[in-house]
């Protein structure tokens, strides 16, 4: 039963982890380099991602500077910048792009706190997964006559305790994030 309660929280705190990374890649009005942590580009036959290509550094808080490895590979770079979602233009200058992050929008936060949401549902949406998971493998357990009916309950309820942590640091996430975004 501890195995299937371990696995479980395992799980959950990668899905927690993988909703970070979501919301990590939301524009917020201030540079990060995690902005270019989805953008991958075809080279040499590859998927590499920016940050494997170039190196990545934020000078100010309105500028991510993106100094390519390789300078055959600056125009992949500023192709793939422009195809991306994020909606910025890159400046070139010989081996270096800048990107400057103009100032948001009202229209454009509550837009990025809807996308912030659907992620945050998304996550929770998982988490609610494992648990069904985890439920079920002590079930099948307990039809093995591996577990008995007050084990199968108890660790029922410490997957649902375990659930509801998780929800509830989503949830804590899902806030800290808005407010930064409609942060002005």
């Amino acid at each position: 039963m501890n195995e299937v309660i371990s696995q479980t929280e395992d799980k959950m705190k990668k899905a927690i982890a993988a909703t970070q990374r979501d919301f990590a890649s939301v524009r917020t009005g201030r540079a990060s380099a995690a902005l270019l942590d989805r953008i991958s580009i075809d080279y040499y036959g590859t998927d590499t991602p920016i940050k494997g290509m170039a190196n990545i550094s934020v000078p100010d808080g309105r500028t991510l500077q993106i100094q390519a490895y390789d300078r055959a590979s600056v125009q992949l770079i500023e192709k793939a910048i422009q195809k991306s979602d994020l909606g910025l233009t890159p400046n070139t200058d010989g081996n270096t792009i800048r990107l400057n992050i103009p100032a948001l929008t009202e229209e454009r936060r509550k837009e990025l706190v809807k996308v912030l949401s659907k992620s945050s549902e998304e996550g929770k949406i998982a988490i609610r997964n494992i648990r069904r998971d985890g439920t079920d493998a002590l079930k099948r357990k307990q039809k093995a006559s591996e577990l008995t009916e007050d084990e199968l309950k108890r660790g029922e309820e410490q997957i649902q305790k375990l659930t509801d942590r998780y929800v509830k640091e989503l949830d804590e996430l899902l806030a800290a994030k808005q407010k930064e975004v409609m942060e002005v």
